[in-house]
């Protein structure tokens, strides 16, 4: 998802779009671009189609403690937390 102009620039951080508040419960087959943990979270599994694999590159990296305030920008298809929260923002207009 590109962004066209500031006007959708501040409505994505404005969060105008919709979300999903997690918890333990995994989620899958989703379209998330950003992941914000208001707590420290632990991710136990994450999938996101734009991280490339390679030599040190993996979505298991990411498999580790979140501190409170982290937003992660990525395509995310799933993601589960062994504890905290995470609001999951997706492109869908209200």
């Amino acid at each position: 998802m590109a962004i066209e102009n500031v006007q959708q620039l501040l409505t994505e951080q404005l969060g105008k779009n919709r979300c999903d508040v997690i918890g333990t419960t995994a989620m899958s087959g989703k379209d998330y671009y950003a992941i914000h943990f208001p707590v420290e979270s632990v991710i136990a599994s994450i999938a996101a189609t734009n991280i490339q694999t390679g030599t040190g590159s993996a979505a298991s990296n990411l498999h580790t403690t979140m501190v409170a305030g982290t937003t992660l920008f990525l395509q995310c298809t799933a993601i589960t937390l062994t504890s905290g929260v995470a609001i999951c923002y997706y492109d869908q207009v209200i």
